[in-house]
């Protein structure tokens, strides 16, 4: 039945050429654990983009039960926390995958960076990694708030100050990501799109552009 359905889109779209062309891509020597041990770290990268796949997915399973607004998100977090089945899971999957692909992406930052990938003509793939490492980040601290706990609240407003800190924009960045003159309903309803559809958006788009590039030019030799 499958293969069916499958020669019937194929008939179509005309789908194998295009899998079978990244089926077949060859792996570099360099990049292969089976010849050299040192091409572990060549799955820093690899890692960083599963773990965020598993961000993405445990992410829209905790939306379907998450209200963002100041009287209920507390009770829908404790609520998937203990009444939803695997919600604990889920749930821990996303909390320690936020610190987890943080890491891994400093990792494979070190790797690049130590190993000369950066240079020409990888240039401007080195700039979208940094990007995306920006994102990341901005996607750690928008989502650290939404459980709206006593932690949440207090960590927030320590970065919003941080961020008001910085010359000439500071106040502006502040008032941007408050809401209000107070961390309150505003806030949490703002850090709530930013991390579920703004974030997201610019970071599929980064992933895109990485990808491509890293297509085009190959994956670069040891220095």
């Amino acid at each position: 039945m499958f293969k069916n359905m499958y020669n019937w889109i194929d008939e179509r779209l005309d789908i194998t050429p295009m899998w079978r062309d990244v089926a077949d891509h060859e792996v570099p020597e360099h990049v292969n654990p089976a010849h050299h041990f040192s091409a572990f770290v060549y799955c820093f990268g690899g890692l960083t983009f599963f773990i965020t796949v598993i961000q993405i997915l445990s992410g829209m399973f905790l939306t379907m039960y998450y209200t963002p607004d100041i009287i209920n998100a507390y009770a829908s977090v404790d609520y998937l926390q203990h009444k939803v089945a695997f919600g604990v899971i889920v749930r821990g999957m996303h909390h320690w995958g936020a610190s987890l692909v943080i890491v891994m992406m400093f990792l494979h930052t070190l790797r690049v960076f130590f190993t000369g990938s950066y240079k020409a003509p990888r240039e401007m793939n080195w700039v979208v990694g940094m990007l995306i490492f920006f994102v990341m980040l901005g996607l750690g601290f928008t989502g650290y708030l939404l459980p709206w706990d006593n932690k949440a609240y207090f960590a927030t407003q320590v970065g919003i100050k941080i961020a008001a800190s910085v010359p000439f924009i500071g106040q502006y960045i502040a008032t941007l990501m408050q809401g209000g003159e107070i961390v309150g309903a505003q806030t949490l309803t703002r850090f709530f799109a930013i991390h579920v559809f703004f974030l997201p958006g610019v970071l599929l788009a980064l992933l895109a552009g990485h990808f491509f590039m890293i297509r085009k030019q190959g994956i670069s030799g040891p220095l």
